[in-house]
């Protein structure tokens, strides 16, 4: 089944490749151009090495239910941002734990928000203050990248009140774990497709 809607995206989107020279993927730094990565991997096995479901992630970062202790509602998202884990509130004092990338240093936050709407395959827009400092560090970023499998927002998108951040999936499955974004909390396309099935609009979501 997961192998069928992956082919049913790959018929359906018209693949842009944005750089011609490979890049090896251990070698690459944070940077929102880091869609730039898929661009220059040119050989279908790659893209499905990355994009896959199922290839793109590992038993050690897949969801897990877990014992959960907190002051929280089910249906509420907790991300813990020093344990860089998401966790989906279970009734009964469980969780459905997820590994996930958070904002690197300068761009940590936490609050209490909601979710505002869901998106599949979401078209990016970045914020302009985000495309001005990249442009300063010499790094191009398009004002709009449709939605697809070149996308750094991934599978899907969970968006956060009427804030910038998101949780989303990633073009960069290594990030994961780690303190790389410019805020929006990261997650592997399979284990966001997994929650953004679980997650309603309107949902309690506490950023820690």
């Amino acid at each position: 089944m997961r192998m069928r809607v992956y082919s049913l995206v790959m018929a359906g989107t018209a693949l842009a490749v944005l750089v011609s020279t490979p890049v090896q993927a251990g070698k690459i730094t944070f940077s929102p151009q880091a869609f730039q990565v898929i661009g220059g991997m040119n050989s279908p096995q790659k893209k499905r090495q990355l994009f896959s479901f199922g290839q793109d992630s590992n038993d050690a970062l897949t969801h897990q239910t877990v014992v959960f202790e907190g002051p929280y509602q089910p249906g509420t998202i907790v991300v813990r941002t020093e344990e860089r884990k998401l966790y989906y509130v279970l009734p009964g004092g469980q969780a459905i734990l997820y590994h996930v990338g958070v904002g690197r240093e300068g761009f940590e936050w936490s609050g209490t928000n909601k979710v505002s709407r869901k998106a599949e395959w979401p078209d990016w827009r970045p914020p302009q203050e985000m495309i001005d400092r990249e442009a300063d560090k010499g790094h191009f970023i398009p004002a709009y990248m449709p939605g697809g499998l070149d996308n750094p927002l991934g599978a899907r998108a969970i968006y956060i009140g009427n804030t910038q951040y998101r949780i989303h999936g990633t073009t960069q499955p290594w990030s994961i774990g780690q303190a790389m974004s410019s805020g929006c909390i990261r997650m592997m396309n399979d284990e966001v497709i997994d929650l953004y099935q679980r997650v309603k609009v309107g949902d309690t979501v506490v950023v820690e």
